[in-house]
């Protein structure tokens, strides 16, 4: 995560009125304010006050402060933190950097373009960044939301290092199927969006039915913990045949997939059609 700490990423964010919670790496200085000069010298007056290096806030005398964990979660963890605000070069200007001590999983840094969060709000924040990336897995692996290869038939190869295409100097059918298939992408990743969602919808709300439906093996399964996307793609999948043959006449979803299915990749389905 120490990737996004970059000029680019934070410019971008910033620029378009966003902000950006991240973890940054142990060698990341910050500088304090610059003191007002008392007498006018030749040159541009300094941007930038003392350089700190922000892994050294954590071995200097003082107290942290103390605070029960906001990570989900969390039950009767408490965590130690410093709270600095510094300059600092990749955000050209004044950010918020939290020093976190956890009881078992060691120390980060935190930085937050944001002054108005406290360190507890950025700590929660950056937590949830584990649901995340596990929502971007299961999209990924389960869902293939961004597994999508459209091709466009009449688009121009380009050699290596050739460079870009310059779509302003294109006709206009040309730049019109270029815009079609850039939709496709975003309508790919829109249908794989509400997809999962429609499955953690069922996943917590249809338990008993998932698992009576999964027809499959797990080595462990755990009561009271809600199925994986991919358990309930499987027992959909399962119910499916089922579902097409019982209501294929009066379902409109069913008599949709009916009309479109092909029955020579789906000999199971020839009864529903």
């Amino acid at each position: 995560m120490a990737f996004y700490a970059n000029q680019k990423i934070i410019k971008g964010l910033v620029g378009d009125g966003n902000h950006l919670v991240t973890r940054i790496k142990n060698n990341a200085v910050g500088y304090k304010m610059p003191e007002p000069c008392q007498r006018r010298k030749r040159g541009r007056p300094p941007k930038y006050g003392e350089r700190v290096p922000l892994a050294s806030i954590r071995h200097k005398p003082g107290p942290f402060h103390k605070a029960p964990s906001p990570v989900y979660g969390d039950h009767a963890v408490v965590i130690k933190y410093r709270v600095r605000d510094l300059l600092w070069k990749p955000a050209g200007g004044l950010v918020r950097f939290v020093i976190v001590e956890y009881p078992k999983r060691g120390h980060c840094l935190l930085m937050s373009t944001d002054l108005s969060l406290s360190a507890l709000e950025i700590i929660e924040l950056y937590g949830l960044r584990f649901k995340i990336e596990h929502s971007f897995k299961q999209a990924k692996g389960v869902i293939g939301t961004y597994s999508y290869h459209l091709w466009m038939q009449d688009m121009q190869p380009l050699r290596r290092h050739q460079g870009d295409q310059y779509l302003h100097k294109k006709p206009k059918v040309y730049r019109d199927h270029v815009h079609r298939k850039i939709k496709a992408y975003h309508v790919q990743v829109q249908a794989g969006i509400v997809a999962q969602g429609l499955m953690q919808y069922l996943s917590v709300t249809e338990e008993q039915r998932v698992w009576q439906g999964f027809g499959s093996w797990l080595r462990t399964i755990r009561a009271h913990v809600a199925p994986s996307e991919r358990v309930v793609g499987m027992a959909l999948r399962n119910a499916l045949p089922e579902f097409l043959l019982g209501s294929g006449e009066k379902h409109a979803l069913a008599k949709f997939i009916t009309e479109r299915q092909d029955t020579d990749l789906m000999p199971e389905f020839r009864l529903a059609a």
